[in-house]
């Protein structure tokens, strides 16, 4: 390990010049040997290394939500592939470079706190061994070895020996306890992080080889913190579990205002989005526009809680718009429906159907020109005429010719007659 710390010793000077910029700040409000002054600046550090890891956060996010989609088209070359090693890397490379994805932008925010975090460590060392490191000088040493965070001194290891720690000033039971506590937590924090990953922001769609690999470093990062915290001071612990906080309140939010489309989180994000438009008529945030506007441009290939949310929108009178706005529906207005085609909004008049039949009337077949509708008015009226107002023949109309058995219309399967000439009905003998 302090061949590693040594490899980044080339940014210790930063790390302790802003350790010591932050302990002038607090050690004017606690007291510049107390563990709050130090313990806070380590804190201090952690924040502004990550609000400045924000950008590469988002590349991180754009990052896993490309791999989330090529996961199907991934699990086919590995399938049709799978004999064929190198034509399978080939293949992988080929369509990481057409889609634009790069897989290592998911790990950017590590790697990149990474020599912050082995600086820390050489600082914190060089504090345990009594050396001066960076900016940190004989007098803030001095201070720094002071300073304890309720009774486990920064510099302080779990497995350190009774000399060890009494000559920083402390006692076994109490740097123990205290780094265990630590331990936990970070572990604790660890798990909830990747958990709530999994459980809430996945799309449970598709079924790949990713998700197995996130749900095996849900587990696995846990146990290599529990590991590897035994070795680290007290002030790298520190500094390791206000990151992974900041991590689990940082995916918290994200995963609340831009969940991965098909997880549950959109499900509830655009419920909650739903109610938002209902009771305000139109969507404020950009963030939200945007997400709107993915929708409506994916038409019949929206997920479940997507032609959800458009259905919604419907019926309580919205549309929504290419642009990602959402307008109130009128009767001009074409909706749309939850496979993607338009249909008639709320208010349009709906086309008539045709009135059924009685069974009477399908029996006695198509009426003739001569037959006039049944009228309201009483049997004593008039009748009424034709176009030409030309009085129509009272002759019965000739009886329709019978078809052949084999040639049955569509109007009598329908009316229920048997197919061929009917026989005539005989006079019952007496």
């Amino acid at each position: 390990m302090d061949t590693i710390a040594s490899f980044f010793s080339f940014i210790t000077t930063p790390v302790s010049w802003v350790i010591v910029q932050f302990h002038t700040v607090y050690g004017a409000i606690f007291g510049p040997d107390t563990g709050w002054a130090w313990g806070l600046s380590i804190v201090s550090l952690v924040v502004l290394i990550r609000i400045c890891l924000i950008p590469l956060f988002v590349k991180q996010i754009k990052a896993t939500r490309a791999m989330q989609t090529l996961q199907p088209e991934m699990k086919k070359i590995q399938e049709r592939y799978k004999n064929d090693k190198q034509r399978q890397s080939e293949e992988m490379m080929k369509l990481y470079k057409e889609s634009g994805t790069n897989p290592l932008s998911s790990c950017l925010p590590i790697l990149a706190q990474s020599p912050f975090f082995f600086a820390l460590y050489h600082v914190l060392n060089g504090i345990a061994s009594g050396k001066t490191i960076g900016v940190i000088n004989d007098s803030l040493l001095e201070s720094a070895r002071k300073a304890h965070i309720f009774g486990a001194p920064l510099a302080a290891k779990f497995k350190d020996s009774a000399d060890t720690l009494h000559a920083l000033g402390a006692t076994v039971t109490d740097v123990r306890v205290v780094t265990a506590v630590m331990i936990i937590l970070m572990s604790a924090s660890q798990f909830y992080t990747q958990r709530q990953l999994m459980t809430k922001n996945v799309d449970t769609s598709v079924k790949t080889p990713f998700m197995q690999q996130q749900k095996m470093l849900m587990y696995v990062f846990p146990i290599m913190f529990a590991v590897f915290g035994i070795n680290f001071p007290v002030g790298v612990l520190v500094y390791w579990l206000t990151t992974n906080v900041w991590t689990m309140g940082q995916q918290m939010y994200v995963i609340r205002n831009n969940p991965t489309p098909g997880s549950k989180a959109q499900a509830a994000y655009l419920e909650r989005l739903t109610g938002h438009v209902t009771h305000h008529g139109k969507v404020r945030s950009r963030s939200a526009r945007m997400i709107v506007k993915a929708i409506v441009a994916k038409g019949r290939d929206r997920n479940e809680a997507e032609r959800k949310f458009i259905n919604s929108l419907t019926k309580a009178g919205f549309t929504a718009q290419a642009d990602g706005n959402v307008v109130k529906s009128d009767s001009q207005t074409v909706a749309q429906t939850e496979d993607g085609t338009p249909t008639a909004a709320a208010g349009a008049p709906r086309r008539q159907q045709p009135k059924r039949q009685s069974k009477s009337q399908r029996q006695s077949g198509p009426k003739q020109p001569h037959e006039a509708e049944p009228a309201d008015e009483p049997a004593s009226a008039t009748p009424s005429l034709t176009k030409s107002e030309e009085p129509q023949d009272t002759k019965p109309a000739p009886p329709q010719q019978t078809q052949k058995p084999g040639s049955g219309t569509r109007s009598k399967a329908q009316s229920g007659q048997r197919k061929g000439g009917q026989r005539p009905k005989s006079s019952s003998k007496k």
